[in-house]
């Protein structure tokens, strides 16, 4: 890709014809389609950082994307009129008008989709899905072990479970009984979400959109189509982000560095005496003036409100900060040379965001609730995943594991159908993983007999 006009497409996945016309824009149709899928419904129900929910409001996975999507429109409106001053001269009216008018909404619709694929329990539910897989390879099934149902790349997928190759299949991906090409979503719109554009055998720690994989080996095909869309591929073959990604992959950033220190405070772990200093510090590593900030506090006695007024005044300074990041690398993200992201190089200017990444590590994502939650979700992943993986795996049921095949939706349901026990494994994650936690906790309650159904 050499050309902004290439970043562009006008083709809707699952359909063979370009979108164009009609009283909303087709970009503004992805953002809609989002809004209303059960599966963006139920991040509503599933952990950001910490448990859900108290008497104290903290975000959960619905909440944090929607101010993703509304901090990546920003940041899109931005950018997207300032591409179309800068390259207008080499642009077509269309595309010109693209980036005037609608790259903000391709990257809030991306925004809203970024985290559709995570499972109950927040990282910890990834990490508790590729951990079931790691500790059970041995385990004695259809005369072998379960590790022998899978070859190596396969296996790769499966302990190393990747809540971002799961949006992409959850948004692509045409399931029992539903429509070809999943949620028909735009194909740039997809392409925005594409983080890591790599298998899972393909990993690479030393390059930062390998770090983690993009794709499930099942969904190559979906993967390959939006490669090809765009030309996302270098010389040698290996596959680079789009553009776009950037922009997604910052708003994100900023939301959850500066709003889980919002949580940290509404829940008593961090003061507004400890929030407000490196919040100010800051603020005053990106504006050359924080009298006026200084000024405003003070006449703030509620604690809450301080550390909102903060925290908008941070995001605003970030999103400004991105976007000046963003165009002294754009040739070579364009060219998808750039080997960093936009937060990494905006905490090279401004070190107190690194403080704060800190301060977060140290303070919130190893505090003993959040730690009670991963312990959490690391046990009722695994019962449920051991009941219906062996149900669905087993060629010799016994009567239970018969029984438990009709609790899986007909859609994910692979049990009987003639395909490899990769396919009949990933049918029980797109199950699993589309869990709530309070669901999926339920169900382990059930499962172990703590709680005994009763009809309704």
């Amino acid at each position: 890709m050499q050309h902004w006009g290439d970043c562009i497409s006008y083709r809707r996945f699952g359909y063979q014809t370009s979108a164009l016309g009609g009283m909303r824009s087709e970009f503004t149709r992805d953002y809609d389609r989002i809004i209303f899928l059960s599966a963006f419904r139920r991040l509503q129900n599933k952990t950001q950082v910490f448990p859900l929910p108290g008497n104290v409001f903290v975000h959960n996975r619905l909440t944090h994307s929607l101010e993703v999507a509304s901090v990546g429109r920003s940041l899109g409106s931005l950018i997207g009129h300032e591409l179309a001053v800068m390259y207008g001269d080499t642009l077509t009216e269309y595309q010109k008008s693209f980036y005037k008018y609608e790259l903000s909404g391709v990257i809030a619709s991306a925004c809203l989709a970024h985290d559709v694929g995570n499972p109950a329990f927040g990282h910890s539910g990834e990490k508790a899905i590729s951990h079931y897989f790691k500790t059970n390879a041995a385990l004695p099934l259809n005369q072998s072990h379960l590790r022998q149902h899978f070859s190596n790349d396969e296996w790769e997928d499966l302990t190393n479970f990747e809540g971002n190759a799961n949006a992409l299949r959850l948004l692509t991906r045409q399931f029992k009984g539903k429509l070809e090409g999943g949620q028909r979503l735009m194909f740039v719109t997809l392409a925005s979400i594409l983080k890591y554009p790599c298998a899972s055998s393909e990993m690479d720690k030393n390059v930062i959109h390998k770090k983690k994989f993009g794709y499930f080996l099942s969904d190559q095909t979906a993967y390959n189509d939006i490669i090809a869309e765009f030309g996302l591929s270098h010389e040698d073959g290996s596959a680079y982000r789009h553009p776009f990604v950037y922009l997604v992959e910052a708003a994100d950033d900023i939301c959850y560095r500066i709003i889980d220190m919002e949580d940290a405070h509404r829940i008593g772990i961090l003061s507004r005496e400890a929030i407000e200093a490196t919040f100010l510090m800051l603020i005053g590593e990106m504006s050359d003036n924080t009298d006026r900030t200084k000024e405003v506090l003070t006449k703030i006695t509620d604690n809450n409100e301080a550390i909102s007024y903060l925290r908008a005044k941070c995001i605003n300074g970030l999103v400004n900060k991105a976007a000046e990041t963003f165009f002294k690398n754009c040739q070579e993200i364009i060219c998808g040379r750039f080997n960093s992201t936009l937060m990494d190089e905006v905490e090279k200017q401004c070190p107190y965001l690194k403080k704060i990444n800190d301060i977060s590590i140290q303070k919130i994502y190893n505090h003993p609730s959040v730690i009670e939650v991963e312990m959490a979700g690391y046990n009722v992943m695994s019962e449920i995943l051991s009941v219906f993986v062996t149900a669905v795996l087993n060629e010799n049921r016994t009567p239970l594991q018969k029984k438990c095949l009709h609790l899986i939706p007909d859609q994910y349901n692979l049990a009987k159908d003639d395909t490899s026990p990769y396919e009949k494994t990933m049918g029980v994650l797109d199950f699993v993983s589309g869990m709530t936690d309070g669901y999926a906790t339920e169900l382990y309650r059930k499962m172990k007999g703590i709680d005994i159904p009763s009809h309704k």
